[in-house]
């Protein structure tokens, strides 16, 4: 099938996969709410439009955002274990965002949230790190990328324990419970402001798609076929930086979404970039929504954070992949 029609496809697919999980998630949690309790229970009526709603939709975003911004980077460094949380920009965000809460700065500027700029600033700063360390000329090396990755979390996850040291007690149980990764949420106003920047970012991403294509391919290819390699480098990290700097601002470090989901799309509809990156925006939304319901209801009246539920789902899937990729290496 040629490529728009297996796109038209793949989306019509996972389209109909995100309403069906955003179905179940508007349904289920502690409290479980039937259609028919909208009808006649105002206290299903609050929980429904006041907190349901507004964290589904967060999950539909921040997951969307997280499983688009994989795709792109295991695509432009051509390693299928790249992704925000292995390569550090997570990590990045995260120290950023910790910052910020620890000066306690809750001010906007024009409308955008200080957290927003520093976890954006952190962001940016180690994905550069980290591809500076692992670039040797035009060559990207895997090992050196990943293991670059983890450094940097582990500094990030320093930096944020001695903020936590050293900020008040009020500050520290607040990046102590956003370090989980979490998408309580009140209202939309938060996830309006959210879309100011998410909207150019992954608009962006989707740009990149058939330049992408070709680089993962092969560089040297690209760049004979009129790709400016270089350009389309520095718009993915930007836009990548810019989607997890605010989603890790939001939601905290939330792991492993972007690694599972670009797999997953692809062994259903092939390596084509043009296809991955949007359809790993559905799925992702689609799992993270899912995540979070189970999260919500396994426990009855306790609740599990989403970033544990999702890094005990991609951290066996991660070994996995880093054992097939050595045997690989080894054949």
């Amino acid at each position: 099938m040629a490529t728009p029609g297996r796109l038209v496809g793949a989306l019509a697919f996972f389209v109909v996969v995100l309403v069906l999980a955003t179905m179940l998630a508007l349904m289920t949690g502690y409290q479980p709410i039937a259609w028919s309790d909208l009808q006649t229970d105002e206290t299903a009526r609050i929980i429904f439009f006041r907190l349901r709603i507004p964290r589904v939709v967060l999950g539909l975003l921040v997951g969307g955002s997280l499983a688009g911004v994989g795709a792109a980077l295991q695509a432009l460094f051509r390693n299928p274990l790249a992704e925000p949380f292995t390569l550090g920009v997570s990590g990045g965000g995260a120290l950023g965002a910790s910052v910020a809460i620890a000066l306690g700065f809750g001010a906007n500027i024009a409308g955008v949230p200080l957290v927003f700029i520093f976890a954006f600033a952190g962001s940016i700063a180690f994905v550069s790190i980290v591809y500076r360390l692992a670039s040797a000329g035009s060559v990207v090396m895997p090992g050196t990328l990943l293991l670059a990755g983890v450094v940097l979390n582990l500094i990030a996850g320093a930096g944020v324990l001695m903020i936590q040291f050293m900020t008040d007690y009020t500050g520290a149980l607040q990046i102590l419970r956003w370090m989980v990764g979490s998408l309580d949420v009140i209202g939309l106003d938060l996830v309006g402001r959210m879309l100011i920047f998410l909207v150019p970012g992954m608009l962006l991403l989707l740009s990149t798609t058939r330049d992408l294509h070709l680089i993962a391919m092969d560089e040297e290819s690209a760049a004979a076929l009129g790709v400016n390699v270089r350009r389309v480098e520095r718009t993915v990290y930007a836009a990548s930086s810019l989607v997890v700097g605010v989603t890790v601002a939001v939601a905290g470090p939330i792991g492993f979404v972007g690694l599972i989901v670009p797999h997953a799309v692809r062994r259903l509809f092939g390596e084509d970039l043009r296809i991955v990156i949007p359809c790993s925006i559905l799925a992702g939304a689609a799992f993270l929504v899912l995540a979070d319901s189970l999260a919500r209801s396994l426990l009855g009246a306790s609740e599990l954070p989403v970033g544990a539920v999702t890094a005990l789902i991609g951290g066996p899937l991660f070994l996995i992949l880093l054992t097939r990729r050595r045997r690989y290496a080894a054949i």
